[in-house]
């Protein structure tokens, strides 16, 4: 059964004390976001304790492959960072609700930063790129703060102008360099899945301005930016986007892409989470 699509607010309150009944007094310093194939990120990190979705309210079990469902409280230099390994999607067909949870756990909990991590469709990158998010395109025909306006999800009107924090930006690039690791930045164009793109849907995505395509990320960053988080994600182009290549697109090409270039990300994100919490 298909649940409303409007944000249950009592069912994320839930969830913040499901969290906080497991790990009182941890105030998150970070919340990291792994998206698809970014599961093995976590190994950089020394993991203290981790929550199944199934056991906070409101998330629930992953419907992707790939995507191990957990919350997990690392230590990073004596500071707890929040790791969500995997995310809920749009296109599950179960609502906001599951899909924002991270962003909102993360606010109330009591950390300032939100870092999210996609598998994305390469529009102007190729398989194998990672591109820092400067800017993202909204095409998921709707938004996470339709319905009724609560005060603990920010604004009604919230401004999107400032959406992906430029001084995280940097610091990302600086990690980058840090560790000889290339990075880019473009826009990140969200359209609603599960069926991949067309070519016709890429061709119109690139003159609208997109880099690249996924599924995802999108409403984090919106109900994180309406909430004051400060927001940076990075996508890592796992597949050229319809019509680019020849080969039809399937999710383990993406699976297969993100394993080639695992150890790259784990050699850089540790990088990047000295500089932004420094």
């Amino acid at each position: 059964m298909l649940q409303p699509a409007n944000i249950d607010i009592e069912v994320l309150k839930l969830a913040v004390k499901d969290v906080n009944k497991r790990w009182p007094d941890v105030k998150p310093e970070l919340c990291l976001v792994l998206g698809s194939g970014w599961g093995d990120v976590v190994n950089a990190f020394d993991i203290k304790d981790s929550i199944p979705y199934e056991e906070i309210t409101g998330i629930g079990k992953s419907g992707v492959a790939g995507h191990s469902g957990k919350l997990s409280l690392a230590n990073y230099k004596d500071k707890n960072i929040f790791i969500f390994q995997g995310r809920r999607h749009w296109y599950e067909g179960e609502g906001w609700t599951p899909v924002v949870a991270p962003s909102y756990i993360a606010k109330h909990c009591g950390a300032e930063v939100m870092l999210l991590t996609n598998a994305a469709g390469g529009i102007n990158y190729a398989p194998g790129d990672l591109m820092i998010v400067s800017d993202h395109i909204n095409y998921m025909f709707s938004n996470p703060l339709i319905g009724p306006n609560h005060e603990k999800l920010g604004t009604r009107f919230p401004d999107m102008s400032y959406t992906y924090n430029k001084d995280l930006r940097d610091k990302i690039m600086a990690a980058g360099a840090e560790t000889n690791v290339k990075l880019n930045s473009g826009v990140y164009l969200a359209s609603s899945g599960p069926s991949y793109e067309t070519p016709a849907e890429i061709r119109a995505f690139k003159t609208l301005g997109g880099d690249a395509v996924g599924m995802s990320t999108v409403p984090e960053a919106i109900l994180g930016n309406s909430m004051g988080l400060k927001v940076v994600a990075i996508s890592c182009i796992s597949n050229y986007a319809a019509g680019i290549s020849k080969a039809p697109l399937t999710h383990e090409e993406v699976g297969e892409t993100m394993s080639s270039i695992m150890p790259t990300m784990v050699k850089l994100m540790p990088e990047i989470v000295k500089n932004i919490l420094n």
